[in-house]
C-alpha cells in the first residue's frame, strides 16, 4: 500500500507539472495572437490587403489552438483534484492501517498464547481485518491503475 501511495505521490507531481506547462503554452498562445492581431491591423492602416488576410489566418488558428489549451487546461485541473482526492483517501487508509497494526498484533499475540475461546472470536476478527485491508488494497490499486492509464494518454 506504501508503494501505491508513493506512486499516487508521483502522479499527483507529473500532473502539477503538465497543468505548469499548458499554462506556459497558453500563455505563448495568447502572446501569439496578439501579435497576429496587432500585425493585422496595421498592415490594414496601410491597406496591405494580403498582410491583413495572412494575419486573420494566423489569428485564427492561434483562436483555435488558444481554445483547445483552455480546455486541456480544465481537463488536467480536475484530473488533478481527482488524484489529489484518491491519494488523500490512500494516505487516510495507510494512516488507519498504521493505527490499527499494535492492535491487530496483540490480538495475535493473545491468540498464539492459547487463549481459546477468544481465539475462535480474534481469528474472526483478523480474517475480516485481513479481508477489509485487501479490499481497501485491491480498490487502491485499480484506483492507481486507472491514474496510470490516464497519464499515458496525456
Amino acid at each position: 500500500m506504501r508503494e501505491a501511495v508513493v506512486d499516487a505521490k508521483v502522479a499527483v507531481a507529473e500532473i502539477q507539472e503538465a497543468i505548469a506547462r499548458t499554462e506556459r503554452e497558453l500563455a505563448l498562445e495568447r502572446q501569439r495572437l496578439a501579435d497576429a492581431e496587432r500585425r493585422g491591423r496595421l498592415a490594414g492602416e496601410i491597406q496591405d490587403q494580403e498582410t491583413v488576410a495572412v494575419a486573420e489566418r494566423f489569428a485564427a488558428k492561434h483562436r483555435e489552438r488558444l481554445g483547445v489549451l483552455e480546455r486541456k487546461l480544465v481537463a488536467q485541473r480536475e484530473e488533478l483534484a481527482l488524484a489529489q482526492r484518491e491519494l488523500d483517501e490512500m494516505q487516510a487508509q495507510l494512516k488507519s492501517a498504521e493505527r490499527e497494526r499494535p492492535m491487530m498484533e496483540a490480538r495475535r499475540s493473545a491468540q498464539e498464547a492459547g487463549d481459546g475461546a477468544a481465539g475462535v472470536d480474534l481469528q474472526d476478527e483478523l480474517l475480516k481485518s485481513d479481508m477489509d485491508r485487501a479490499a481497501r488494497e485491491a480498490a487502491a490499486a485499480r484506483q492507481l491503475e486507472e491514474l496510470k492509464k490516464k497519464m499515458r494518454k496525456d
